[in-house]
């Protein structure tokens, strides 16, 4: 009897814990809503009032508390008004990869690039495919393709039961759909290498060093690709060749 009471001391200890962490964390995501809405509502109005600056340093928070389409649209409109459009088309882009087909971003990033004289990222197939859907959309429909197959092959062993031609269909569906999904997933990820220039006439060096050649100096806007990163200098592939930028005037579209 007495090893029967501490098992269920035991029990109501791990269950009260876990009840205590869930509250926690709840409260937590709460409180992380509940900034980002003030955050949010703080940027409106100093835009409303022609504080730029002050709005961009809202929407920065927002988005950073809770990645939204609304929240980057905002920011984008916020450094452009401040003269930054290379922060401006970054932040639009960001708008994009949380939402692909959001007009709002794309006739923004149309307008400017049309001022500025930029060209848009050259996009491979696999990463043009990524862009037909929202990235969650595409982890759901990789993660319903892994598990309709598991549970076709598995659950029939499970239950000692043959396998059905609609099992097997089954199976194969799941299969298609996860093998589909997989180059959309690794578009995905290669699309996180890319991003922009976010100052005006931004030297893009031969060598990561401050006395290094400048081979040509890049516009605000101009999309590149991330390769890799030496002390306060960040190696990127654009369109006018390869070189390296200083960290602070290039921008990810996905920050690491």
């Amino acid at each position: 009897m007495k090893g029967s009471g501490q098992l269920l001391h035991t029990v109501h200890f791990w269950r009260l814990t876990v009840i205590c962490s869930l509250a926690l964390l709840a409260s937590q995501l709460m409180a992380v809503a509940a900034t980002t809405n003030v955050s949010f509502a703080r940027g409106i109005a100093a835009y409303e009032v022609g504080q730029f600056a002050a709005a961009t340093r809202e929407f920065r928070n927002s988005a950073t508390n809770q990645p939204a389409t609304g929240a980057y649209l905002n920011l984008g409109l916020s450094e452009w008004r401040r003269g930054r459009a290379g922060a401006a088309v970054r932040a639009w882009e960001q708008a994009l990869w949380i939402s692909p087909r959001d007009s709002a971003a794309r006739n923004s990033l149309a307008y400017a690039r049309r001022l500025m004289d930029v060209e848009a990222a050259n996009l491979r197939w696999y990463e043009r495919v990524s862009v037909w859907l929202p990235i969650n959309a595409w982890g759901w429909i990789t993660a319903a393709g892994l598990w309709l197959t598991v549970a076709a092959v598995l659950l029939p062993d499970i239950f000692g039961r043959r396998r059905s031609t609609a099992t097997q269909a089954l199976a194969a569906f799941g299969l298609m759909v996860l093998l589909l999904s997989l180059p959309a997933q690794f578009g995905i990820r290669t699309r996180q290498q890319l991003g922009f220039v976010l100052q005006r006439e931004s030297p893009l060096h031969l060598t990561p060093t401050v006395d290094s050649e400048v081979t040509v100096k890049l516009p605000a806007g101009e999309p590149a690709r991330w390769l890799r990163t030496r002390g306060h200098y960040v190696l990127v592939k654009t369109s006018q060749g390869e070189g390296w930028l200083e960290v602070e005037r290039f921008g990810l579209i996905v920050p690491r």
